[in-house]
């Protein structure tokens, strides 16, 4: 009999049990759905994990601020750990078969606190791409290093583009919203092989907004793919037109890295025969610096161009457009324009009423940022770009700068001032981009739908990792998989700092790596050379511009679908593992492979094609994938490119 009790008292404690599990799981789980979110502790840390019934699908770790490790259901559906002062909420945005999205929001970040989310980068055979664009760009990003970073669109670096959006090769990415005073810490000490996002309310962000949000999002995918169509669908967005057609089937040419500053009509003019005698075709030629009688007057020195109207139309009758580069700074001593701006109240000031903020072409303190979040300001700077076009004859411009760091530290912007400093960049550009679409812009913030070219900041005229020829490719796929498209490569061999002119091989090496991007732009030229280096480039613009016709196509698709145009190699099997740590070659849409050579003095390399069936471009061989070609021939004169047929 006492063993039929003690059987009956076992079985009403495991039921209990049971229910009590049931309880506690109920507490963690989102209403109508199976998505789970359960804490841990991890040593003096909390961890999160989100999972899908019992699979895991991601783990996060944080600062363990709170007193309390229970999570509960709130009325709006939300599941919530709070100890009275400190919460962290979560959101299920939306769950299907191919995606799981979730908001974390912690709602109150007051001054002199730094919570950080982290997430492991060192688990294996996975990789991580995204994040700033960056001036020893990474690909994939996991070897990046950055401590306590502000994260903010900035000179340091060459962080033109600085979008909140990392994606994983498992299908997993996180976007961190604007609003969030944002720095990033990686691969620092006590944060080794870890990409941690933490919000601080300190400057270089605008510190009278208090308390901070700190919130961001986290979609879990079956592959990397589904999950960016995903971001960019909900949270990236993509063009809605794409730029002129002739700026990506013909060369743009440059006066910057030959001429530098020391130009003139004269020298403009040479370098336009010179173009046309040599037999090369043009999209538009662009005069550079120091065309202006003072930075920031927007009116041509008469000393270098005595008469713009009638040169223009010069080289129009050559078959030139004619474009020019174009700043948003005043300097102290370009009078009257600067009084100008300063007394209608169109330059950025700090929280002193001071403007001074300094840029490459000033002294300290010697010149002013318009500012671009204000609307009279815009109208005020674009009526002066529309008079050079008008009165001047100039077809359209290129525009440089915008990021956040040229701004007076602590400056006053107009708008939401949990915005601040990003707005300016996205106001710059948002108000030149409104020019047309045969122009160009270095920096964006949230610009992704402007069907405008996006260049990459300046390359040394070098090879490898260090801001050279190598990354010409990592930077295009950081900017493709942020979400712009329409990459303009820096110049072909790189802009000659420092008197490191590029050479010969380097130059045409440089130019074989842009022939399946967008677009090509010159400064340097062939001819400067030899007449080997003169027939190689002409071969190669012309098998760019006989591929506009597939440029073109993805950049409509880009417009209709936010698909990159130049995705990384493993855009054609998200599964493929040796295809996802692919660094030196890329894709013109799913079916060109471009393999160019990018080590110096080398004549043959390793690639790697996907599955599918390729045509090699040179030989018209057939390979089938997923196959490693061993030792591919590539003399100076041959850019290793595959076509896939099925």
């Amino acid at each position: 009999m006492w063993k039929c009790v003690v059987l009956i008292v076992i079985l009403i404690s495991l039921l209990d049990i049971s229910k009590g599990y049931k309880a506690v799981e109920e507490n963690n789980k989102f209403p109508n759905s199976n998505i789970y979110v359960k804490l841990k502790k991890a040593a003096d840390k909390l961890q999160y994990e989100i999972l899908k019934g019992s699979q895991s699908l991601q783990m996060v770790t944080f600062d363990n601020f709170l007193t309390s490790n229970d999570l509960h259901l709130t009325p709006n559906g939300t599941l919530q750990v709070t100890d009275g002062t400190n919460s962290i909420e979560f959101d299920l945005v939306l769950s299907t078969s191919s995606i799981t999205h979730i908001r974390v929001i912690r709602n109150n970040v007051p001054i002199n606190t730094q919570p950080m989310d982290c997430v492991d980068l060192n688990i294996s055979n996975l990789h991580w791409y995204g994040g700033p664009e960056d001036i020893n760009q990474y690909w994939p990003v996991e070897r990046s290093t950055f401590d306590n970073y502000s994260y903010l669109t900035k000179e340091d670096q060459n962080t033109g583009l600085a979008e909140r959006y990392w994606l994983n090769s498992k299908g997993v990415f996180f976007y961190v919203e604007t609003e969030t005073p944002l720095f990033i810490t990686q691969n620092t000490k006590g944060h080794e092989n870890q990409l941690c996002f933490s919000a601080k309310n300190s400057l270089p962000y605008n510190t009278r907004v208090n308390p901070r949000t700190f919130v961001y999002h986290i979609g879990i995918a079956a592959n990397a793919k589904v999950a960016h169509m995903h971001a960019v669908k909900t949270l990236l967005g993509h063009p809605t037109g794409h730029p002129d057609e002739r700026m990506a089937q013909y060369p743009i040419w440059s006066t910057w890295a030959l001429y530098k500053q020391q130009i003139n009509e004269s020298i403009v003019r040479e370098f336009a025969s010179a173009i046309t005698s040599n037999g090369f075709e043009n999209s538009q030629i662009e005069i550079d610096d120091n065309w202006e009688s003072c930075y920031g007057a927007l009116t041509f020195n008469k000393s270098r161009f005595p008469s713009m109207k009638t040169f223009a139309e010069e080289l129009k009758e050559k078959g030139f457009r004619v474009t020019l580069w174009i700043h948003p700074f005043i300097n102290k001593n370009c009078e009257p324009h600067y009084s100008e701006a300063l007394s209608k109240g169109y330059l950025v000031l700090d929280h002193n009423n001071n403007p001074d903020t300094q840029w490459w072409n000033s002294k300290e303190g010697e010149a002013a940022y318009v500012d671009f979040t204000k609307t009279e300001a815009q109208n005020w700077f674009k009526q002066r770009l529309q008079r050079l076009q008008t009165e001047d004859g100039i077809d359209s411009f290129k525009f440089d700068a915008g990021e956040t760091s040229w701004v007076p530290s602590d400056p006053v912007l107009a708008g939401n001032a949990a915005l601040s400093p990003n707005q300016i960049t996205e106001d710059y550009v948002r108000t030149v981009g409104s020019l047309g679409p045969m122009l160009e812009v270095r920096t964006g913030q949230g610009t992704q739908d402007m069907p405008i070219f996006v260049r990459m900041i300046d390359k040394d005229s070098v090879w490898g990792w260090n801001n050279g020829l190598l990354t010409l490719i990592t930077t295009l796929l950081q900017m493709n998989m942020n979400g712009y498209p329409f990459v303009l490569p820096d110049m072909i061999g790189g802009n000659g700092y420092n008197n490191i002119l590029p050479t010969k091989e380097l130059f045409i090496r440089w130019l074989q790596a842009n022939v399946f991007m967008p677009s090509l732009q010159f400064s340097y030229v062939p001819w400067y050379f030899d007449n080997e280096t003169v027939e190689i480039s002409k071969k190669f613009t012309k098998l760019h511009a006989d591929y506009t016709p597939q440029i073109m196509k993805r950049f409509k698709l880009a417009t209709s679908t936010g698909e990159p145009v130049n995705p990384p190699l493993w855009w054609v099997d998200p599964e493929d593992k040796v295809a996802q740590g692919i660094f030196d070659q890329f894709l013109l849409g799913d079916s060109i492979i471009a393999a160019p050579i990018v080590k110096e003095g080398e004549t043959k390399r390793d690639i790697y094609l996907p599955k599918g069936t390729w045509r090699d471009g040179n030989s018209m061989e057939l390979h089938t994938g997923p196959i490693w070609i061993m030792d591919y021939s590539a003399p100076l004169d041959i850019l290793p490119y595959f076509e896939k047929i099925n």
